[in-house]
């Protein structure tokens, strides 16, 4: 049983001239101070989602406070939920200080996992900041008999053959986790629990509402426009207090009984090589970037929680929750 709480879970000008060491090699910086030509984003995934909103909204708040005056690009790979291109950064892009690229959970899953299992983890990158939370949540559909979590744990616990699971990332992925966390702290075997993965978060919210799922675990933010629409209900969401907004009147999990929290975070990361000039010039920029208008009005926009986390304490907290994941996915019997 877990013994501990889990937690899984702006720019104004800047202007940073920093004497150069070293020759520009592989995306080192040269001779000019930090940046000196133009810099790339990568998201892991496809456009549209999370990690892609997320570096988008970075690139257009850095762009529009002219944090730099070099051009800052986002390039999408997608593949094995970033474990593809994590192969490709930590082995080609060591020192490539020019090539940034945000990520969230997955990046100690897939580290983690038996299945789909990435030798690369964030011990190959340069953690460079947290930026945005988000919570867990679980939801049925509106017209589910179910109305409060507990019911459907104690129903759950005596047959969990009768139920289907919906998430929208492959078994033993954050989705899964969040999914079966609350029947995990119930004293249910997560393995009894069938659980069912979709290609992204709007299939499986597909599949709710055509009625091939019972339940849904996934990220709290994505599930606003549907509640507010009269199309589900969340039973619980795992974080250390009330949501706001459409949420407001869904308990914590805590608030039931179950000490849990599911933390979705999503960062930004540099090469495991990262000069310190390029590393400090970030520090400074992520950190005013955080603080500004600009960034605040995006995170209302997209509809995020600020939970910045400087280069340091970003790596502290990535350990802690690694060792969180490795104990759930152990229990599922999915870690390598």
């Amino acid at each position: 049983m877990l013994t501990k709480t889990w937690k899984i879970a702006p720019v104004l000008v800047l202007a940073v001239s920093l004497a150069a060491c070293g020759s520009a090699k592989n995306g080192e910086s040269g001779g000019a101070s930090y940046p000196d030509k133009a810099l790339t984003i990568v998201a892991p995934s496809g456009a549209g989602g999370g990690w892609d909103m997320t570096a988008r909204t970075i690139v257009k708040v850095l762009t529009e406070t002219k944090a730099t005056d070099k051009p800052i690009t986002v390039e999408n790979k997608p593949g094995g939920g970033g474990a593809v291109f994590m192969a490709e950064y930590a082995t080609k892009d060591a020192k490539d200080n020019y090539k940034l690229f945000v990520n969230s959970p997955p990046i100690l899953i897939n580290h983690l996992k038996k299945e789909g299992n990435s030798p690369y983890g964030y011990g190959d990158t340069t953690p460079l900041a947290q930026l945005t939370k988000d919570y867990g949540a679980i939801a049925v559909s509106a017209d589910s008999k179910y109305n409060d979590l507990k019911t459907l744990l104690d129903d759950l616990k005596a047959d969990p053959t009768a139920f289907t699971v919906a998430g929208g990332s492959a078994p033993g992925s954050m989705d899964h986790l969040v999914s079966i966390l609350p029947a995990f702290k119930y004293g249910i075997d997560p393995k009894s629990v069938k659980y069912v993965s979709y290609d992204g978060g709007g299939e499986a919210i597909t599949a709710l509402l055509g009625g091939n799922a019972d339940v849904l675990g996934t990220d709290a933010s994505s599930l606003d426009q549907y509640v507010k629409a009269g199309k589900i209900k969340v039973l619980a969401v795992e974080s250390p207090e009330r949501l706001g907004g459409s949420l407001a009147e869904v308990p914590t999990l805590k608030e039931l009984g179950i000490d849990a929290e599911f933390l979705i975070w999503r960062g930004i990361f540099g090469p495991k090589e990262m000069s310190a000039d390029a590393k400090a010039f970030w520090d400074g920029a992520l950190t005013t970037m955080t603080e500004s208008e600009a960034w605040k009005s995006e995170l209302t926009a997209n509809n995020w929680q600020s939970d910045y986390k400087d280069s340091e304490a970003f790596k502290t907290f990535l350990a802690e929750q690694e060792g969180q994941l490795k104990e759930m996915l152990t229990a599922l019997g999915m870690q390598k």
